[in-house]
């Protein structure tokens, strides 16, 4: 059976794809900070990867929300992207 989306709920999926960042970027954290400490620059160390974190995490919440908000406006004119699903049993 095929399916379409239609519409995507823009601030849902940014929320999603911004959590997903900021789990994303904790090794980077860990790593950044490690460097950090070894070179003797812990405190400046964690101001820059805080901001990266701060950065990374709004910047794919709102990239989602555009691309989203993109997405919705070719959909509407072209149609959704489309799939096929088919039933699993349960195992």
């Amino acid at each position: 059976m095929k399916k379409q989306i239609k519409c995507v709920s823009l601030v849902q999926n940014a929320k999603v794809v911004a959590a997903l960042y900021l789990v994303l970027s904790l090794p980077m954290l860990l790593i950044m900070l490690a460097i950090g400490g070894v070179t003797n620059q812990a405190g400046l160390s964690l101001a820059i990867v805080l901001t990266f974190v701060v950065t990374y995490v709004a910047g794919g919440f709102l990239m989602t929300l555009f691309a989203g908000w993109i997405y919705n406006l070719v959909a509407a004119r072209v149609g959704g992207l489309e799939f096929t699903t088919s039933e699993v049993g349960a195992g």
